[in-house]
């Protein structure tokens, strides 16, 4: 609002700052002006027109000084804007102090409550609010942050406290300051307001102090309150409940104390499952224990009340808690306390129905299970049913059981039921009648023990027990197949050596080698699911591992198979057969690549995990310790649930006839098993599949000798690989060569005596001991097969190391070396040579032997 400028005289209404201009002095002007015309009058016409030209260039002078003075706010005129007495009336009459200042913080206008409140007599004694307070420190930085925001045309408002002004008791002021006018040419004014608001504060105060009074009254009551949020946050606990429970206060609404911090066992799921109707305020009665900080029980019984929002949300809990712990003698609150604990601290779940299945009681261990509603005349009814907390595949024998319990069926079969609601959990139910002594409409009590984790141990001991089963299987198949094999691949070699490369039969014996090769890797691919297979672990990097392998992974996946490599950050060593996890990881990586036939992304990440961290994944079967994880994630079509369970089972393939053996994934597991880790996945059927392998963590000194203890065996290479030019394979000595299969004993003698070899055989044990002693002291070495009848390889080492102490001994089998190992005296030492094996490879290992090691 703009003010006129009015003088002292003029204005009965408001009070401005005078300009210093008057009426005399624009009449002494007129007076000037009429003689100068009076003047020229008498001076006559003649002289006349000299004087009148000086007259009017004075007067253009003057005309275009003020012009100047006016453009640059030298020289204002009043009067030149209409007056606003309804506004002008209104700020006068305003209980606020008001001050309008113009840009450099002159007064403008000011009130009659400015003028009382500042002590300015009038118009000329109206001082800006910065003199006003001058001087003052308790309001100068306060007076100094509305001056700032004057200038800078922002609107600010302070409270301050304001001691000896007129001589009056201290006062609160509040100052507002703000722009005149948004734009125009009054944006540069300001409007101050200054208002008294000592009484305000002072009820302000009255309202405190009564409220503090309430507080410390609620506080230091004889019984306790607390009061718990929808998500089980304690947002209040008065200070005699926090006495009786040992808590700190201080803990209380900043999100550090839960209902589950105060309320023992499972009580905190009867109090946060309570249902009720939109806009209902229900109030339930609950007989439970609380728990001290130190652990300590607490019997008390709550009024929980509870209102419920319009769209049903509950709200924050007003509860009264009644210490029940006092031993006043009273020998039914000590038979009340007693039952309580039985009921709700009972290791099962535990409900009463009426007739139509309708819950009656519970305990906290039922509410925490079920999740459903307590009794109330409001809660909805299907909340209150037993039939609710059970998938309706299984009501019909709830509801069968309750019917025979009604009837009065002592003897009621237990029973397994589904459980309602999110995930696959399950329990057993046992039903038993009962009378309604209360009258409360009771009519059977109903049991629930959760069987959920039996279950999945079952399944998993049961897959556990099918997969060695198979394994079991598997792995004989593999030794009589290995037999097969070596005879197979021992004589081709002879007919290798016997025909020429030009001869006509030469490829026919290659394409048999060839395809006995062949049939060989599928034999260790099967002897690696039985965890049969001979392993030559050592200590690995597997950051190291992964990068020598990511080339060959590269070609593999192809050009449409994105390549990601992730190295977790100071990987813990491992100890595993290189070649054997080089082949965990190419069978992951291909399954993947043919999972994504448009192409997608292969990621392989590694990382350390913590003993504590195992339960972050929620394995069944992994237990904690610290472990270096693999992930093997594909961007693929997944695996759909139903045969997730199949899908490490040998021959199990969901490849096109032709594409697959289903011997992959079966390695796989075999491999990791053998290794003592873990492999697992997750799937989800058009997002991908991640295979997570855990491997132990190696602690030097902590484990089993390593490979370099024991003597390893050429490895099996194909004959048509290029071997070490000029091999002298020939040799002397004499061989006891036992093996129970004649045929390949037959083929095995032929071969080494070709080398220079004289050659012994014997069918088993029995007849190898006889025909040691009978050759005592010229037989330079023994090459005896693992498992035969009468007499197993490492009973015959032991008997025929008390005949000849530094025998040299070579062990074939188509059994993994760890098989027996266990069985061989202790420091029994041997070579061994896994079945199936070539000529080269077996005059090799024998003239090795012979040659210097044991």
């Amino acid at each position: 609002m703009a003010m006129q400028n009015v003088s002292d005289q003029q204005s009965g209404m408001g009070e401005v700052v005078p300009r210093g201009g008057s009426v005399g002095m624009v009449l002494l002007v007129a007076l000037a002006l009429v003689g100068a015309a009076l003047g020229l009058l008498l001076v006559g016409r003649a002289n006349a027109e000299s004087y009148i030209l000086i007259l009017l260039a004075a007067l253009a002078v003057v005309g275009v000084f003020a012009l100047f003075a006016g453009a640059a706010g030298l020289l204002r005129l009043a009067g030149g804007q209409e007056s606003n007495p309804i506004g002008h009336a209104v700020a006068e009459g305003a209980s606020e102090g008001i001050l309008v200042t113009d840009a450099a913080g002159r007064p403008i206008y000011a009130n009659a409550a400015y003028r009382l409140l500042t002590d300015a007599a009038g118009g000329r004694d109206v001082r800006p609010v910065e003199r006003v307070f001058v001087g003052d420190p308790d309001i100068s930085e306060a007076v100094y942050r509305l001056s700032k925001a004057a200038r800078e045309g922002r609107t600010l408002q302070e409270e301050v406290r304001v001691t000896g002004l007129r001589q009056e008791p201290a006062r609160w002021l509040r100052f507002r300051v703000r722009p005149l006018a948004q734009s125009g040419r009054h944006a540069r004014s300001t409007v101050w307001t200054v208002a008294d608001i000592t009484r305000e504060r002072e009820r302000q105060e009255n309202v405190f102090q009564e409220l503090q009074h309430a507080i410390d009254f609620l506080d230091h009551a004889p019984a306790g309150f607390f009061s718990v949020d929808a998500s089980g946050h304690v947002s209040y606990l008065n200070a005699t409940l926090a006495g009786w429970l040992d808590h700190d206060l201080a803990q209380v609404g900043s999100g550090g104390l839960d209902l589950n911090d105060i309320v023992a066992g499972d009580g905190a799921a009867l109090l946060m499952n309570i249902a009720g109707s939109p806009g209902e305020v229900k109030t339930e009665v609950l007989d439970l224990d609380f728990k001290t900080r130190g652990g300590r029980t607490l019997p008390v019984r709550l009024f929980h009340k509870v209102a419920f929002a319009a769209d049903g949300t509950p709200g924050a809990s007003r509860t009264l808690v009644l210490n029940r712990a006092r031993d006043d003698g009273d020998p039914q609150r000590a038979a009340e306390v007693r039952f309580m604990r039985f009921f709700h601290n009972a290791p099962m779940a535990i409900a009463t129905v009426d007739r139509a299945g309708r819950i009656v009681r519970l305990n906290a261990p039922f509410a925490r299970l079920h999740r459903v509603a307590l009794k109330g005349d409001g809660a909805p009814e299907e909340g209150r049913s037993i039939f609710s907390t059970v998938a309706e595949r299984d009501r019909p024998a709830v509801e069968a059981a309750i019917a025979q319990a009604v009837a009065g069926q002592g003897q009621i079969a237990a029973f397994d039921v589904a459980l309602a609601g999110e995930g696959t959990r399950f329990a057993r139910l046992f039903v038993a009648g009962v009378d309604d002594e209360d009258g409360v409409g009771e009519a059977a009590i109903i049991y629930a023990v959760e069987t959920t984790e039996q279950r999945a141990l079952e399944a998993q001991f049961a897959q556990s027990h099918k997969m060695q089963a198979v394994g079991q299987l598997a792995g004989g198949i593999a030794h009589d197949f290995n037999n097969v094999l070596s005879a197979i691949m021992m004589a081709t070699d002879f007919l290798l050596n016997a025909h020429r490369p030009t001869d006509p039969s030469f490829q026919d014996i290659m394409q048999i080698k060839q395809n006995a090769n062949r049939a060989a890797s599928l034999v260790r691919q099967l002897l690696a699911f039985s965890r049969r297979q001979t392993m030559r672990p050592q200590v690995l990097d597997l950051g190291e591992v992964l990068s020598d392998l990511t080339m060959l992974l590269r070609r593999l996946i192809g050009e449409k198979v994105t390549l990601e490599v992730t190295h977790g950050r100071d990987l813990w060593p491992v100890m595993v057969d290189l070649s054997q996890f080089e082949q965990v990881i190419v069978n992951l990586a291909v399954n993947a690549r043919d999972a994504m036939p448009d192409g997608g992304k292969l990621t392989v990440r590694t990382a350390n995990v913590t003993a504590e961290a195992c339960a972050r994944y929620a394995y069944q079967g992994l237990p904690p310790a610290d472990y270096v994880l693999i992930e093997v994630s594909d961007t693929g079509t997944g695996i759909p649930p139903e045969i997730i369970d199949k899908i490490f089972e040998p021959f199990f393939s969901t490849k096109e006839v032709g594409k697959g053996t289903g011997l992959g994934l079966s390695t796989v597991y075999g491999i990791i098993k053998q290794t003592d880790g873990f492999i697992f996945l997750d799937s989800e059927v058009g997002k991908g599949t991640t295979f997570r392998i855990f491997l132990p963590r190696h602690v030097p000194g902590a484990g089993a000798p390593g490979a370099e203890d024991q003597v390893a065996a050429p490895a099996l290479v194909p004959s048509d690989e290029p071997q070490r030019a000029a091999a002298d394979l020939t040799g002397r000595g004499t061989i006891l060569l036992v093996e129970d299969e004649e045929g390949l004993r037959g083929l095995n003698a032929r071969g080494l005596a070709s080398r220079g070899y004289t050659v012994l055989e014997a069918a088993n044990g029995i007849e190898a001991i006889e025909v040691l002693k009978e050759h005592e002291g010229k037989v330079d070495l023994v090459v005896s097969d693992v498992v035969m009848p009468e007499m197993d390889g490492p009973t015959l080492l032991k008997e025929m190391r008390k005949i000849n102490p530094s025998l040299k001994m070579v062990f074939v089998s188509g059994y993994a070396e760890d098989a027996f190992e266990k069985n061989l005296p202790e420091g029994g030492q041997f070579t061994f040579l896994a079945k199936p094996f070539t000529l080269k490879q077996l005059v090799a290992v024998v003239k090795d032997t012979i040659g210097g090691r044991p």
